[in-house]
């Protein structure tokens, strides 16, 4: 497959890149800069571009198979994430290319607690509440679109670097648990989430989400 990532060089890009050249596919990895061209994953090549850019976004998905989105907006931007995304949207639609979009997990529903999301909890961090309302915006414009062929990954509550071990569980729009409760997931292994989604594709314009 020829595989384009937007926000290559993040936590979740890179990995993304990694795991699909790993797996034999060609990889356009973009950056708004060329300062983080160094951070990304040998074997992929890198272009320059704007996720946030109609153009940008047409020109770097014509002729390939899949667009992941990993992009992150910089503290005190994150509606910027919702405005990319309609961009990524409209391009895509345009060039008929599917779009991965790797977005939060504050609108999982945590089980047992009839309906309530992880961002309505009462110790949800004050410093992640400007993010989560982003993602959370970010979902409904997906779930609002019936021209792109899009589909939304929400990552645990718990997302860290790790090691690479391909087994985890899937779900839709609840929150996974471990026995612990807890709600864990590697990047690495969130990556392989990603691809396994790209190469065998079962979620079409849904949410899905993944942990231990």
């Amino acid at each position: 497959m020829r595989i384009t990532v937007f926000g290559a060089a993040g936590q979740v890009g890179s990995r993304a890149v990694t795991e699909a050249l790993d797996r034999g596919h060609e990889v356009t990895a973009v950056l708004r800069t060329p300062a983080r061209a160094h951070e990304v994953p040998a074997g992929a090549e890198v272009r320059i571009g704007d996720a946030a850019n109609l153009e940008d976004v047409i020109d770097l998905s014509i002729g390939q198979d899949l667009v992941i989105s990993a992009t992150r907006p910089t503290p005190g931007r994150e509606s910027d994430l919702v405005a990319t995304t309609k961009v990524l949207l409209a391009g895509l639609a345009r060039t008929r290319v599917r779009l991965l979009v790797v977005g939060g997990a504050a609108t999982l529903t945590v089980p047992g607690r009839a309906g309530v999301t992880v961002m309505d909890e009462p110790d949800f961090p004050a410093s992640l509440r400007g993010i989560a309302r982003a993602c959370a915006d970010q979902l409904e414009v997906c779930r609002a679109d019936a021209s792109a062929q899009w589909t939304y990954l929400s990552p645990p509550a718990l997302l860290e670097p790790g090691t690479r071990t391909g087994l985890f569980r899937l779900g839709a729009d609840d929150l996974l648990v471990d026995a612990d409760g807890a709600s864990v997931l590697s990047v690495e292994d969130l990556a392989v989430a990603l691809l396994d989604e790209a190469e065998r594709p079962r979620h079409h314009r849904v949410r899905f989400t993944a942990a231990y």
